[in-house]
């Protein structure tokens, strides 16, 4: 539950940055999806109080984190709107900044282990190389998929995605581990899955008016389509009279301005 706390800093920090505006259905989401995970993991785990600061500390982190991704990934003077170019600027600095933690934490472990540094086997290497180089292309095509969704939406979407797998993945543990939920439990599931549901409705209906703004603005705004009409108007105008024209040339029946009652090219040149 702590983890997923990310989602109320996600929004605070979006607000800060104005990223999202002050709306009440937007509010009602967060709280809907809070409030129900809350309600969800009620008593599934025991307290640590060390453990706790730790993890808040970490979504406080992460909502920061990812709150300054989709204002580099949505500013188009940077030119990172594709995922790849992000994850090409962003990687080194963060292989740099976790590179420390692994040397202190598991560099150790890891010079001494018989399955790297001191095999006896070449197939245990070859083995542990391959599960690396899996567990690299999962860790890529997970980093490609978040900065691709915050680039095409927000940060906050991309907080529900994660809280909606997370649910899914208690909700599996209860069918295939044997965990038991209790009343409370189950209401919490419901409350979180609805506030998700309200969340992309609102994404939806805000992603069908924005489209329809923005045609309407190009339409009213281009000054060359608009020219391009007029000028196509007073063309087939005036090939229409000139058509006119020939064909009263060939029967001899003469035409009548209908505005100043002279002539044909009269008519031409009112309506030109």
């Amino acid at each position: 539950m702590t983890k997923s706390s990310a989602i109320l800093f996600i929004l605070l920090f979006s607000l800060l940055f104005k990223l999202e505006e002050v709306r009440v259905a937007l509010l009602l989401v967060v709280l809907l999806i809070a409030g129900g995970l809350f309600m969800f993991t009620y008593k599934s785990t025991q307290f640590n109080a060390q453990g706790f600061v730790l993890v808040l500390c970490a979504s406080f982190l992460g909502g920061i984190r990812w709150t300054l991704t989709q204002i580099l990934m949505q500013k188009a003077e940077l030119g990172l709107q594709n995922p790849i170019d992000t994850m090409f600027h962003l990687q080194p600095l963060m292989f740099l900044g976790l590179f420390p933690l692994f040397v202190v934490f598991e560099g150790l472990p890891l010079s001494v282990s018989e399955k790297l540094l001191h095999f006896h086997e070449a197939g245990m290497l070859l083995s542990l190389v391959g599960k690396l180089f899996l567990g690299g292309i999962l860790a890529f095509g997970l980093g490609f998929s978040e900065f691709l969704l915050v680039s095409r939406t927000s940060s906050l979407t991309l907080s529900v995605a994660g809280i909606f797998k997370e649910i899914c993945i208690l909700f599996l543990a209860t069918r295939l581990l044997g965990d038991r939920l209790s009343l409370l439990n189950w209401l919490g599931f419901a409350v979180c899955l609805s506030g998700i549901s309200l969340h992309v409705i609102l994404k939806a209906m805000n992603s069908k008016g924005e489209k329809a703004l923005k045609l309407q603005k190009e339409a009213s705004s281009d000054p060359d389509l608009e020219l391009l009409l007029r000028h196509s108007e007073h063309a087939e105008t005036v090939n229409r009279y000139v058509t006119e024209l020939k064909t009263c040339s060939k029967t001899l029946e003469p035409r009548i301005c209908e505005n100043c009652g002279h002539g044909l090219i009269c008519g031409i040149l009112h309506t030109a």
